[in-house]
Order: structure tokens, then C-alpha cells, then sequence
């Protein structure tokens, strides 16, 4: 049988390729420790509707859950206890195709609870037009400190829309951990100097989609285009292992100690540490650390890499997303469902 020879392939692309495919491979050679294996919840015995009702759908056995945005609702879903510091975790599949404009977020806070003074910690994903990197980014506040953003963007090895892989935040007294499979990304160690910035107070775990047109793609370049949906995120093995709190009493059991519950998780082995150095120099390209536009003094946290500054130097301000405001106001102002926060 004849074929039709079409779009022969440049020597230059397939160089590339392979590049790209041999410095994947380089990175994640090592054999990283899985985490300490915790048990899964089922979503309604750990979680609530957000908002958008009607766009999140239950698998069968109820361990699994899509997230769905149309032209005229995204959704989401919250955990429903709070918890005092904590592992969260969850295998996510994004949505697929032209995705521009679309922001899934995977993340903690309490501002339905401490609504001027609240703490957040954030993975969200960017949305993407077919054919390129998937751009995502990590955040943190801290009782509020919305001024004082602690963006880091990066792009993923891997595409986030074929299959499902594991996102997770550590929280503790000491330090944050966001993690990609058993990969490390982002730690932050807890710096007195920091104060009130350290997120402290109880949080809930959230997953939402919306329509975040006016910033998510290159800045806002690119926008959602609603002939590709419904657009479609999925979330399974999700993972509530923290201290639950009373919202009312805001304290824990007195049989739940942080340390029990976290320690399995906030050790980074040499290996996932070199691995953890390996991304940050590879896919990361902003950091608020590097920001000098932002922080002309860096924030106290920051432990300063001469490499990733001479990387990031140029790296200029990003377009971020806009004010916090609460659920109601988000509700009144857009049929969308952005997710809190933007």
C-alpha cells in the first residue's frame, strides 16, 4: 500500500525532540521514594459543591469527579472540614484541545472563613493552546497578604491532558511542599521573619474551573473559546490527611498531633532534592524571588541561587491574577465560576 508523504519532519525538529526526551529522561532517572501511602476518600464523604452544581459529575463508585465549564458555569468543590496543617493531594487529568483562557486550580484557603485575613496555597494551571507547554503556576498568602504575592510559573514535562498525574501540598509548622508525582517543586521553610505571611489559621481544600480570559494565557492573549466545550477536568484518589478542626471551636482534636499526620511527607530525600534543583533550573521561568521590579529587596524567605537569578534576570513583571474577593461577590458579578481568589 502506498502512503502520501506529508510534513517530512526537519533534521533540526527531530534534534530537538530528542533533546527535549533525553533531558526528561535525565531528570527524572533517579529512583524516587513514593510518599507514605494514605488512604483515599470517597467525594461525598470528604467533600461539597461549590458551585456549579449541575457541571460536576460522580463516577460510579464515587472515588472520582469531573469538573466541567461551559459558556455558562464552571464549578468546583471544597473539602468539608478545615484542617490544621495537613497533606493534600489528588490524580488530576486536564482538560484537552484549545484550552486558552481556562484555569483549573487545585488549592487550600479559609477566606469563606477569615475573608480580609485570609491564607491560601495554590497549584493552577493556565490553560494551553494545542501544541505548546502547559504553563502552570504556585502561590501563597499568608493572613491576607494579597499585596505581597509569591507567584513561581513554570512549564510541565509531560502532557497534563492524556493522563492522570498526582498533585499534592504538604503544610506544616515548619515548611510547604508542592509536589508533581513524587516530585518536589517548590519548598518554602517557615521564616520568622515572614510573620504574619506564613499561612497559620485552618484551611479547606478546593478544586475549581473557570473562565479566566483576561490573564491566564499570555496574559490574557488568548481567550476561551467556547466551540471547544464543555471543558473537562478530573480528579481522582483524592487525599484529606491533616487535623480537622471544628470551624466554630477552631482546634483540633486533642488525639491528632501535626507531627503524626505530616512527618511521612516532609522529609526530601538527596535524590527528590536533586531533582527538585533539576526542575526549577529547567522548567521554572518566574520566580517573585528574581522579581526585582516587584521586591527590589527580596522577601525574607528567599534563599537566593546565582544561577536561577542570572536565568530569571530578564524575566520582567507577569500579569497576575486580579483582587481577592469572596464566593458571593464572585457569584454576583460572573455566570462563569471563577474560582476564589481572582
Amino acid at each position: 500500500m502506498d502512503y502520501a508523504y506529508k510534513s517530512p519532519v526537519s533534521q533540526k525538529t527531530l534534534i530537538l525532540l530528542c533533546i527535549s526526551l533525553f533531558l526528561m529522561q535525565e531528570l527524572f532517572a533517579v529512583s524516587l521514594p513514593s510518599p507514605a501511602v494514605v488512604e483515599t476518600i470517597e467525594f461525598n464523604k470528604g467533600f461539597v459543591p461549590l458551585f456549579g452544581d449541575g457541571n460536576i459529575l460522580h463516577s460510579d463508585d464515587d472515588k472520582s469527579v469531573s469538573l466541567q465549564l461551559n459558556q455558562y458555569t464552571g464549578s468546583g468543590f471544597k473539602s468539608c472540614d478545615l484542617y490544621n496543617h495537613g497533606f493534600f493531594s489528588a490524580k488530576i487529568k486536564l482538560p484537552s484541545n484549545y484550552t486558552a483562557g481556562i484555569v483549573v486550580a487545585f488549592y487550600t484557603t479559609n477566606g469563606d472563613v477569615f475573608e480580609k485575613t485570609h491564607d491560601e496555597l495554590d497549584f493552577e494551571f493556565l490553560g494551553n493552546i494545542k501544541g505548546k507547554a502547559w504553563k502552570f503556576q504556585t502561590n501563597l498568602y499568608g493572613n491576607g497578604s494579597t499585596s505581597r504575592g509569591r507567584e513561581e510559573r513554570y512549564t510541565l514535562w509531560f502532557d497534563p491532558s492524556r493522563e492522570f498525574h498526582r498533585y499534592s501540598i504538604l503544610w506544616t509548622s515548619d515548611k510547604i511542599l508542592f509536589y508533581i508525582d513524587d516530585v518536589p517543586i517548590r519548598e518554602i521553610i517557615h521564616n520568622e521573619a515572614m510573620g504574619g505571611d506564613y499561612p497559620s489559621k485552618p484551611m479547606s481544600l478546593y478544586a475549581t474551573i473557570w473562565d479566566a480570559s483576561d490573564w491566564a494565557t499570555s496574559g490574557g492573549k488568548y481567550k476561551v473559546n467556547y466551540k471547544y466545550a464543555p471543558f473537562v477536568a478530573e480528579f481522582t484518589d483524592l487525599t484529606l490527611h491533616g487535623c480537622s478542626v471544628d470551624p466554630l471551636e477552631e482546634f483540633t482534636t486533642p488525639s491528632c498531633n501535626e507531627k503524626n499526620v505530616t512527618s511521612h511527607f516532609a522529609d526530601v530525600t538527596p535524590e527528590q532534592r536533586m531533582a527538585m534543583n533539576k526542575f526549577r533550573q529547567r522548567y521554572m521561568y518566574y520566580s517573585y524571588c528574581y522579581d526585582t521590579l516587584r521586591y527590589p529587596v527580596a522577601l525574607p524567605e528567599c534563599v537566593i541561587d546565582p544561577l536561577l537569578r542570572e536565568q530569571l534576570k530578564d524575566t520582567g513583571r507577569l500579569k497576575f491574577g486580579g483582587k481577592h474577593r469572596s464566593h458571593s461577590q464572585r457569584r454576583s458579578k460572573t455566570a462563569r465560576g471563577r474560582r476564589y481568589g481572582n
